[in-house]
């Protein structure tokens, strides 16, 4: 639950973030993060270091923080600590241009390469092994399901969705 004394901004802003139930705000000059509200959203990030975090992105459950400028990641929220599918070390987003998600999964795309980079719960999207992302012009979410375009060629891909919406059109 939100507690209004450590709801408290105390910082310059340089990101506001949501997920869920959850606020997180970066003081990207300080390489500090402030964030409250829904424990099982990411409601506790005192423990991660900020410093170089340049864009931080959320679904529903989790938050990602990303620096463009290393390919370096740091995720915390209810996918890590609870169902362990929101790891993201280990994981090089050097080149990532779009960082997308659904409501329990992330999608990192380098639009120049075309490589791409999915996790967090496979049924939301979390898999994406095996696709072709070369010459996505653009990616669309729902709350389950990614779909990747290629306007050129009017060719999309789909993956996640617990109701079968995988597939290439």
């Amino acid at each position: 639950a939100l507690e209004p004394e450590s709801a408290a901004i105390c910082c310059d802003i340089g990101q506001l973030v949501t997920a869920g139930q959850t606020f997180m705000v970066l003081d990207t000059g300080k390489g500090q993060a402030r964030c409250w509200g829904n424990p099982y959203s990411g409601a506790n990030c005192s423990g991660l270091n900020f410093t170089g975090v340049t864009d931080v992105y959320s679904n529903d459950f989790s938050f990602v923080a990303l620096n463009k400028n290393t390919g370096e990641t740091k995720c915390w929220g209810e996918l890590d600590d609870v169902v362990g599918l929101n790891h993201c070390s280990g994981l090089n987003l050097t080149g990532v241009t779009n960082v997308y998600s659904t409501r329990r999964a992330f999608m990192a795309l380098d639009k120049t390469t075309g490589h791409a980079q999915c996790w967090g719960d496979p049924r939301d999207g979390g898999n994406c092994s095996g696709l072709n992302f070369t010459g996505v012009t653009d990616v669309y979410s729902t709350w389950e399901t990614f779909m990747a375009l290629d306007k050129n060629t009017g060719k999309a891909q789909c993956w996640g969705g617990r109701h079968r919406s995988e597939g290439v059109v």
